[in-house]
């Protein structure tokens, strides 16, 4: 039997070594690497532009027919993600001017500057914003013409207006990081590097388009963000001022967390859903609360998980790290995890 097995793999060895070109010890060897590529040389593919990528084509079309939904080919509307993309980065520049975006913004010509950059804003992300409405339109009916250009105006007008009150809270936010960091040596620091400053900042944009209900656009936004700083923050979330998330890496804030005023979280915190309840045909019911509610004056030290829709989090609490919470927590309680006591044992020398 043993034998048997031993040819079987030699043999599997021998047809796995024909259609590879080289073993792969060999590719990152470099005594064997010119001997390798003088070996294939009779093995050119000098017609196989003419002769085997229409086959490939071909092969190709074929999936995209048996793998459906990966594609969008029908020519319909969709946002473009890099205009989104390029649009929060504008609407960076309009809140930390001089900060982040464009270099040469100065007092003396701020206005000239803000004017120009806010009308490319309009223009772009109404655009933006009216393909997005476009595409619930297509999945309900046909919509009136010109309503969905209409209400992405109504949007975006009403975003750009209320971006004067988004820099009032960010500014509580950034406040939040320089004081409650040690580390921090002034708000220009948390403005430039801190990456709960991006990921917040970002939050309070897509979060105006998510409560006008703007699909798409929101979630591009937010986990562009997302795979940038590592903290993961739905749009559909609700957090007050002076929030302050510290290190960041690994935070994840779900779509029906409710958030108070002055909350800091550390890293790897979960505001996370407890469970996904089913319908009678085992799909996933979708819009009930599923997220904790935070109350005010609250820390969350890093690695804790508080999970479900019914857990409430009193004001002035103080979570320990790696806890784990799927209940309510009253005002002014301190939670934490007992340890083992540590040993220490000082090995002999050998």
């Amino acid at each position: 039997m043993e034998s048997k097995g031993n040819l079987s793999v030699a043999k599997n060895c021998e047809e796995c070594k024909k259609k590879r070109s080289c073993d792969e010890s060999d590719c990152w060897n470099p005594d064997k690497m010119i001997e390798v590529l003088m070996k294939n040389q009779d093995q050119s593919e000098e017609h196989w532009v003419e002769e085997g990528l229409p086959k490939l084509v071909e092969k190709i079309a074929v999936n995209y027919d048996t793998f459906g939904g990966m594609d969008h080919l029908e020519g319909k509307d969709l946002p473009s993600k890099k205009i989104v993309l390029e649009v929060l980065d504008d609407l960076f520049t309009v809140l930390f001017p001089g900060y982040l975006g464009d270099s040469d913004i100065s007092k003396a010509n701020i206005k000239y500057r803000l004017g120009t950059k806010l009308t490319a804003i309009y223009t772009n992300l109404t655009n933006e914003v009216e393909k997005s409405l476009k595409y619930i339109c297509r999945k309900i009916s046909e919509c009136p013409q010109d309503i969905c250009q209409k209400r992405a105006q109504v949007v975006v007008k009403e975003l750009l207006e209320a971006l004067p009150e988004i820099r009032s809270t960010l500014s509580s936010d950034i406040e939040a990081a320089y004081n409650g960091d040690p580390a921090a040596v002034s708000t220009d620091e948390v403005i430039l590097s801190y990456p709960c400053v991006m990921a917040i900042t970002t939050y309070r944009i897509a979060h105006e388009l998510y409560i006008r209900c703007v699909p798409l656009i929101p979630r591009i936004m937010s986990e562009h963000t997302h795979s940038l700083t590592g903290i993961d923050i739905h749009p559909g979330a609700k957090i007050g001022k002076s929030f302050f998330i510290d290190h960041g890496t690994g935070v994840v804030i779900g779509e029906t967390a409710e958030i108070g005023d002055n909350v800091k979280l550390y890293q790897g915190v979960t505001l996370g859903a407890l469970s996904f309840p089913k319908d009678e045909e085992g799909n996933v019911i979708k819009g009930r609360k599923r997220h904790p509610t935070i109350g005010n004056n609250v820390v969350i030290y890093s690695g804790a998980t508080l999970l479900g829709g019914d857990t409430v989090i009193g004001n002035n609490v103080v979570i320990g790290g790696n806890t784990w919470i799927t209940t309510s927590v009253e005002a002014d309680t301190r939670i934490t995890i007992g340890t083992e006591e540590a040993t220490y044992r000082k090995e002999k020398n050998r």
